[in-house]
């Protein structure tokens, strides 16, 4: 018997046409796509029609992948694979807490709209970028920070893949110094340096919306990016990490260690893209990993897993 994890695909996955034939052969996933359309009209004809400049800002990535991991994640439910954990990467937290009930699905998709709206703002207000450094141990990548006061480690992925953040100027700076350390800063397409001290406002900003959103205790064990635990029962504490989330680095690689010793050894991947699966893999090449973003993936894992 598997233990089945799903992971939630993060901004950066996003590509025009996602989620299309999963709306068009899943009632469940069309189901979601009509409440996103019923609360921000539009949402399902961007997935679909957007082009990848439209899908690139943060106000529209996250509240398009939003709704198509978790439409995915229905379409999955809907053909009787259920997961016994799941986490999500950074904006994808918040549809595997909204798909454990955390959230009804109407709220978890308003709580997208704000974040998004306030993460933009905070991008919008700062000069911020992102690197991917490649070939470095973490503590590396960290020691070089430490000598500038604007570059932060945010993103800790897998073993020689660790995601910094800060302002533009400095990260060329700093990218000619993990050359010098035998490694290697790739630029990220994002429009801002999200999970760092950049984003302080907009936390602020989303843990003020919280109050007015109910949070009930996940069904589903749901591994936080702050601290690679699970989610607590209590309302309060779990819109703590919510909040902070935004501000502080995703611990991905640590999510993924506490998975597979509860136990975890099947992990599929909702949402476009591949890119939480490849990551797995390097943390773990004996995990089983899948990925579903349209109607083949699905017969293939149905075929795999029931």
């Amino acid at each position: 018997m598997r233990n089945i994890a799903f992971v939630f695909a993060g901004q950066g996955a996003q590509y025009p046409g996602m989620g299309k034939d999963i709306y068009n052969s899943s009632e469940a996933a069309a189901k979601v796509f009509d409440m996103t359309d019923s609360l921000r009209p539009g949402t399902s004809k961007q997935c679909f029609e957007g082009t990848p400049e439209e899908l690139a800002l943060t106000k529209n990535t996250q509240p398009c992948l939003f709704a198509v991991d978790l439409a995915i994640a229905a379409a999955l439910k809907e053909i009787g694979i259920q997961p016994k954990g799941v986490a999500g990467f950074s904006l994808g937290e918040i549809p595997a807490l909204t798909f454990a009930g955390a959230f009804t699905e109407e709220d978890g998709f308003r709580l997208v709209i704000k974040r998004a709206e306030a993460m933009n703002e905070a991008a919008e207000n700062s000069d911020g970028c992102m690197a991917a450094v490649l070939k470095l141990k973490a503590q590396e990548v960290e020691a070089l920070c430490k000598d500038y006061k604007n570059i932060w480690a945010v993103n800790f992925n897998s073993p020689g893949q660790t995601v910094v953040a800060g302002d533009k100027e400095s990260i060329k700076a700093f990218s000619l110094k993990v050359k010098e350390a035998k490694g290697l800063a790739m630029p990220l397409k994002v429009s801002g340096a999200f999970h760092s001290a950049y984003m302080a406002e907009a936390s602020k900003e989303v843990e003020r919306f919280l109050t007015h959103i109910t949070y009930q205790k996940p069904f589903l064990d749901v591994y936080a990016n702050l601290n690679a635990e699970i989610y607590p029962e209590q309302e309060e504490a779990g819109k703590a990490l919510i909040a902070a989330q935004i501000k502080s680095p995703v611990q991905w690689q640590k999510i993924v260690e506490q998975m597979l010793e509860a136990g975890f050894d099947t992990f599929v991947e909702v949402g476009p893209g591949k890119t939480l699966g490849g990551l797995i893999k390097k943390i773990s090449p004996e995990a089983v990993v899948y990925k579903v973003e349209n109607t083949e993936d699905l017969k293939l894992v149905a075929e795999a897993l029931l």
